[in-house]
C-alpha cells in the first residue's frame, strides 16, 4: 500500500465515513469526471505530507472543504449597538454563517463614550460599547450558543469577552457553550497598530490570563486570533507576515508555559489571522508556510504531544490597503481573487472587503456583494471539491519553501535578540515592516508596480458612489446613555468589584474572574480599564 493509499483509507477514509462529514455523496466536475479526494504522488516529499496530518502544510483537516465551507464571518460594527445589530441581522439573513464585530476606537483604548479622550470618535470605526446594557443591545435576538462571534479587540479584549459572557448567561447559554475569538494580540499593536494601553510585562499578563481562564470555563473559545493582518496592512512583505505573526505566537507559548501552563492544554485553541494581498500563487503558498512553520515549532521548541496543538488554524481578510478610492468597482476583482487565494491556501474563516472601503464603511449593499463573492467561490467554483488542489505546482512548492526559509531566517534573529518582546523594544519589526513598505511605495510611484486605476489606466470623469455616513448626533445618545447608566446602577457594588480587581492586579493572581465580577457589578468598560491603568500605568507615559 502506497502512502497515498495509505492515508485515503485510514485519515480521509475513516473522517469521510462518519454520518454527514461531506456536504455531497459524490464531487465530480461538469463533464462527469469524479474529482479524488488529493491529487498528489504515492509518496510526498515529508515536508508536504497529507492533509489532516503533521507538518500540515496541505490542511488541518483531512477532508477540508469537502466536509464543511470555511465560516463566512464578514465584519461590522459602526455607531450604535442597535445600528450594528440591524446590520448583523442582515447579513445572517444573506447567508453569513458567522460574526465578526468591529469596535470604536475609544473602546479599543478602554475609555467610555463620555471620557474627553473619546470626543469625535464615538461609534466612527466601530461600534461603541461602554457597558453590558451595550452589549445586551449588540446581540439583541442573537442566540449566542448557536452563533460563533469574532471580537476584533486588544488591549481591552478580556473586558469584552467578560461582556458578552455575561449577556450569555442572562439568557441560559453557560459560558462553556460559547464560541468564538478575541483577537487579545496586544504585541502587533505595538509593532503595527498602535492600541495598546499598558505596557508590555502587565499586557502579556492580562493575555495569559485569559488563556487560563478560557481552558477552565469557556474552552470551546479560541481567546487569541494572533495577527499578522496588521502587520501586512502595516507595508511588511509576505515573509515578514508569516515571521513576525508566528514570532508574537511563540512569545505567546512562552509567556504561558512560564505562567506554568501545560502547551497541550491551550495550543489547541490558538487562532490565527492573516492578511490576503495581491499577489496570488504568493499568497497561497504564504498559508501552507506558515501552516507547517507552527507545526515545526510547536512539536519541536515546545513538545506540544497533542496534534491539535500543531495545527495553525486561520481566519483571512482581503486586503484593505490594496483597495482604491479610485475607480472603486475594481475593487469587486480585486477581493475575488484575494478570496479565492484564501481559499486555496486552506482557510478556516474568511472576511471579504468591501468595494467602497477605501471611501467609508462599507454600505449594505457593498457588503452583500462582499458575501456574495464567498459564496460564488464556495458554491459554484468547484475548487473546494479538491483538498489543496494546487499543491504539487512546482512553482507553488518552491515558494512555499522559499517563503519558509526567509521566515526561518527572521525567528533566528528574533531569538538572538532574547524573543519577540525584546526584538520589539528595540523596534527591529518596525525598521523592517517601514523598510518593505517605504520600497513598495516607490515602486508605484515609479510605476515599477502598476495599480489599475491609480497610476495606470485612471480615469478622468469618475462619478461618485453612494457611501455609508455616521451620524455626527449619535456621539451625544451615547453619552447620555453610559451616564444614565451610572446613576441606575448599584454604585457601592460596581465600586466595590473596581476595587477587588485594582487589588488582583497589584498582587499576581488571575485577573479575568475580577473582570466577570466587575462586568456583572455593572461597571464600565473605561471604569475596568482606569483601574487597571491606575495599577500598570499606560505604556509611553
Amino acid at each position: 500500500m502506497t502512502a497515498l493509499e495509505k492515508w485515503a483509507r485510514e485519515v480521509y477514509g475513516k473522517t469521510a465515513a462518519k454520518p454527514g462529514a461531506l456536504r455531497k455523496a459524490l464531487f465530480e466536475t461538469s463533464s462527469g469526471i469524479e474529482v479524488k479526494p488529493l491529487y498528489s504522488p504515492d509518496e510526498p516529499s515529508p515536508s508536504i505530507g497529507f492533509p489532516g496530518q503533521f507538518p500540515f502544510t496541505r490542511g488541518v483537516q483531512p477532508t477540508m472543504y469537502r466536509g464543511r465551507f470555511w465560516t463566512m464571518r464578514q465584519y461590522a460594527g459602526f455607531g450604535t449597538a442597535e445600528q450594528t445589530n440591524s446590520r448583523f441581522h442582515y447579513l445572517l439573513a444573506s447567508g453569513q454563517t458567522g460574526l465578526s464585530t468591529a469596535f470604536d476606537l475609544p473602546t479599543q483604548m478602554g475609555h467610555d463614550s463620555d471620557s474627553p479622550r473619546a470626543r469625535g470618535e464615538v461609534g466612527r470605526v466601530g461600534v461603541a460599547i461602554d457597558s453590558v446594557d451595550d452589549m445586551e443591545r449588540l446581540f439583541k435576538d442573537i442566540d449566542l450558543g448557536k452563533v460563533s462571534t469574532s471580537m476584533t479587540i486588544n488591549a481591552t479584549a478580556a473586558t469584552l469577552l467578560a461582556l458578552y459572557q455575561a449577556v450569555g448567561e442572562a439568557h441560559g447559554t453557560e459560558p462553556a457553550a460559547l464560541s468564538g475569538t478575541i483577537q487579545n494580540d496586544v504585541l502587533k499593536e505595538y509593532m503595527a497598530r498602535g492600541t495598546y494601553i499598558y505596557p508590555p510585562g502587565p499586557s502579556m499578563r492580562l493575555i495569559t490570563d485569559t488563556f487560563e481562564y478560557c481552558s477552565k470555563t469557556v474552552p470551546k473559545w479560541n481567546p487569541i486570533s494572533i495577527s499578522g493582518y496588521h502587520i501586512r496592512e502595516a507595508g511588511s512583505t509576505a515573509a515578514q507576515e508569516i515571521a513576525f505573526t508566528l514570532g508574537d505566537g511563540i512569545a505567546y507559548v512562552q509567556a504561558a508555559v512560564k505562567r506554568g501552563l501545560d502547551v497541550d492544554s491551550f495550543a489547541g485553541r490558538l487562532s490565527f489571522f492573516f492578511n490576503v494581498h495581491n499577489n496570488f500563487i504568493e499568497e497561497v503558498a504564504k498559508f501552507r508556510a506558515a501552516r507547517r512553520l507552527w507545526a515545526r515549532t510547536m512539536k519541536e521548541r515546545f513538545k506540544a504531544k497533542d496534534p491539535r496543538s500543531c495545527t495553525l488554524r486561520f481566519h483571512a481578510q482581503t486586503a484593505g490597503s490594496t483597495l482604491t478610492a479610485q475607480q472603486p468597482d475594481n475593487n469587486v476583482i480585486r477581493v475575488a481573487l484575494q478570496a479565492l487565494a484564501a481559499v486555496l491556501g486552506g482557510c478556516q474563516s474568511l472576511h471579504t472587503n468591501g468595494r467602497d472601503e477605501a471611501l467609508s464603511l462599507p454600505t449594505e449593499a457593498s457588503a452583500r456583494i462582499a458575501l456574495r463573492t464567498q459564496q460564488i467561490i464556495a458554491y459554484e467554483s468547484g475548487v473546494c471539491d479538491f483538498i489543496d488542489p494546487v499543491g504539487g505546482s512546482w512553482a507553488l512548492e518552491s515558494l512555499t519553501d522559499e517563503l519558509e526559509a526567509k521566515a526561518v531566517e527572521y525567528l533566528r534573529k528574533i531569538d538572538e535578540m532574547g524573543g519577540m518582546v525584546e526584538a520589539i523594544s528595540r523596534q527591529f519589526p518596525q525598521r523592517e515592516i517601514e523598510d518593505a513598505a517605504y520600497k513598495a511605495q516607490k515602486e508605484v510611484e515609479e510605476k515599477k508596480q502598476i495599480v489599475v486605476g491609480v497610476n495606470e489606466f485612471a480615469a478622468a470623469d469618475e462619478a461618485p458612489i453612494e457611501t455609508l455616513r455616521i451620524d455626527p448626533a449619535l456621539e451625544e445618545q451615547q453619552i447620555a446613555r453610559v451616564k444614565a447608566f451610572r446613576r441606575q446602577r448599584d454604585n457601592p457594588a460596581s465600586t466595590r468589584a473596581l476595587s477587588e480587581l485594582k487589588r488582583t492586579a497589584q498582587a499576581t493572581g488571575n485577573l479575568v474572574p475580577n473582570i466577570v465580577a466587575a462586568v456583572k457589578a455593572r461597571a464600565t468598560l473605561g471604569e475596568i480599564a482606569n483601574a487597571m491603568r491606575d495599577v500598570f500605568g499606560e505604556h509611553g507615559h
